[in-house]
């Protein structure tokens, strides 16, 4: 049997309903085209990259492109809110860590001051004190302050954008595996290809598939992109007694990032009491069906030793009390790909992917992008250059930096 949308086919079909591809079937069915978002597992499942309580939403990047979306993709989590009635987005302060010689923090330092994004930069006293004694530095350590931080409850966020997907029209199908997309030569559609024996048209197909988006596009077009996937853990730790008001969003404890050899960040003591989230920027590579879903011994001394040092006796660093298993898809360069899938595809598929464990944050950005692509070829406001499916060609590397990789492989 075949599924089509009002007029035969649908005008767009979504592939990985995560939060870039909710994201993305939300702004499509909000321009009025028909819409079709699948994904291969149960709706809000835990086995991708965009479930669990909290992920951060930060402006502070060495890379002047990142700060540009991640201000516009916060207007637009606060416009979703309205259009939804609740919450997903909670603001604090952003605080960056690290040695004061450090040359991606200062490149962040740069490039706030270019983007016009207000920022402090701090003595290790000065941030002991502005943050009520809970951060201890090196004596050689700064911190940069802005205030575009905030935590986004993300299984929270992507039910609201497939809520408002369904709101203006979209149809929403889980448990229907991609197994192949083809071009109809004949009426020049789009065929997607489900496990259950479906076949479904379209005139345009995003790809939002996470950890899985390596493996489907090498099977419909033969193109290895680079997006390796990597199991991450997230790490719960627990205040000890006396001290839990400290961490909190009503005292101004911030969203942070601590740079340099290990790469640190957590969020406020918010969805578990009396806990506080501080995971290591790193993982394991393997592929999404080879989860160990559990951490490297190496990750988790490497968080123990982190809190301990900046710490002290406010947290227990003896052992996470909880941890959760989370997928990055890394790209060498730790940039996007955005861009049209090409070949006998041309401009008909855009593949969206490679977000490396940072991209959670712009998923609306993401997705009105995409949405414009297939709407009209182009998208608005944002330089796709550097999310180039082609810049892997002759040079596996991707984009050159200036500073180094943020994320480690264990």
């Amino acid at each position: 049997m075949e599924n089509s949308g009002r007029c035969g086919a649908f005008d767009v079909i979504v592939i990985g309903a995560g939060v870039m591809g909710s994201s993305t079937a939300y702004q499509t069915a909000k321009r009025g085209l028909t819409t079709l978002l699948l994904e291969q597992f149960d709706f809000l499942h835990h086995r991708g990259s965009s479930h669990g309580e909290s992920r951060t939403i930060r402006a502070t990047y060495p890379e002047d492109y990142y700060s540009e979306m991640v201000l516009e993709s916060t207007r637009l989590w606060e416009q979703a809110e309205a259009e939804i009635g609740y919450k997903v987005y909670f603001k604090t302060r952003q605080l960056d860590v690290g040695p004061s010689d450090n040359k991606s923090l200062l490149a962040v330092v740069n490039s706030c001051r270019r983007n016009s994004i207000p920022v402090k930069v701090l003595t290790r006293d000065e941030v002991l004190d502005d943050f009520s004694g809970v951060f201890r530095l090196p004596e050689d350590w700064i911190g940069v302050v802005t205030e575009h931080g905030g935590v986004i409850k993300p299984t929270k966020a992507v039910s609201m954008f497939q809520t408002l997907g369904l709101r203006n029209g979209a149809v929403l199908k889980d448990n229907a595996e991609v197994m192949d997309i083809s071009k109809d030569g004949e009426t020049n559609e789009i065929v997607v290809f489900a496990g259950d024996g479906e076949k479904y048209r379209c005139r345009k197909c995003v790809i939002t598939a996470g950890a899985w988006t390596g493996k489907l596009v090498k099977k419909v077009r033969g193109l290895d992109l680079p997006i390796q996937p990597l199991e991450t853990g997230v790490y719960y730790w627990k205040i000890n007694e006396g001290h839990e008001g400290k961490f909190t969003f009503e005292s101004g404890f911030p969203t942070f990032a601590s740079y340099g050899e290990p790469y640190i960040y957590g969020t406020p003591s918010f969805e578990f009491p009396r806990l506080v989230k501080v995971p290591v920027h790193s993982g394991r590579a393997c592929e999404p069906e080879d989860r160990a879903w559990a951490s490297p011994a190496a990750m988790v001394e490497a968080a123990r030793e982190w809190i301990r040092g900046r710490f002290g006796d406010l947290v227990d660093a003896d052992k996470p009390v909880m941890t959760q298993s989370c997928m990055y898809s890394m790209t060498p360069d730790e940039d996007f790909v955005i861009d049209f899938l090409g070949g006998e595809f041309g401009e008909d598929v855009v593949v969206c992917g490679g977000f490396s464990g940072h991209g959670f944050k712009m998923a609306p950005v993401v997705g009105r992008v995409a949405a414009e692509m297939v709407a009209s070829g182009k998208a608005e406001g944002v330089d796709l250059t550097r999310f180039k499916v082609g810049r892997f060609e002759g040079n596996c590397k991707g984009n050159v930096k200036e500073f180094n990789e943020q994320v480690k492989s264990h």
